[in-house]
């Protein structure tokens, strides 16, 4: 199947920009981030599209998104970390190389601090961070042909074994 090499899958906080694109200079190839694509195409920042647009919305956007970069990047290709809420998003990721980078409550919760980018987790988000994790945990899970997980970790570590993954020199 033609495609990605690797696609980054995992909660908000677990590294999936920062390992996909060290990933992608390690190979010699590109990266592409779903996340970045849905701004591109709605001109405005996703919290403003899950504001004046509703997440149902943002939703349509990002299956879009992740349809054109699974037909267009032959590289690293990291999707928002709620992607897999989307049944169809899930069965176009089937026969791909998919890797969850997950990460603990604590870890994420440092990483992402108070980010107000990121629009589901603006009111309360460690309580709200414990929630998705508990909620999407299952999907990354039913997607992901290898689990990575990056708490307590370095980034260089957490790199070094993706690329020691079967397959990911591909």
């Amino acid at each position: 199947m033609s495609g990605p090499a690797l696609v980054l899958v995992g909660p908000p906080g677990s590294g999936k920009t920062t390992v996909g694109r060290l990933v992608a200079e390690r190979l010699g190839t590109g990266f592409r981030d779903t996340d970045e694509d849905v701004v591109r195409a709605a001109g405005k920042p996703i919290s403003e599209i899950f504001i004046d647009d509703g997440e149902e919305h943002f939703r349509e956007l990002e299956v879009r998104a992740v349809r054109d970069a699974l037909e267009q990047c032959d590289g690293v290709l990291a999707l928002g970390g709620g992607a897999v809420l989307s049944p169809a998003t899930r069965s176009l990721l089937q026969g791909h190389r998919v890797v969850l980078l997950d990460v603990d409550l604590g870890a994420a919760t440092s990483r992402i601090g108070l980010n107000r980018d990121r629009p589901v987790l603006a009111l309360n988000p460690r309580a709200t961070l414990k929630v998705l994790l508990e909620q999407r945990s299952p999907l990354y899970r039913e997607v992901a042909r290898s689990v990575v997980q990056t708490s307590g970790r370095s980034v260089q570590d957490v790199v070094e074994q993706v690329l020691a993954l079967d397959g990911a020199q591909a």
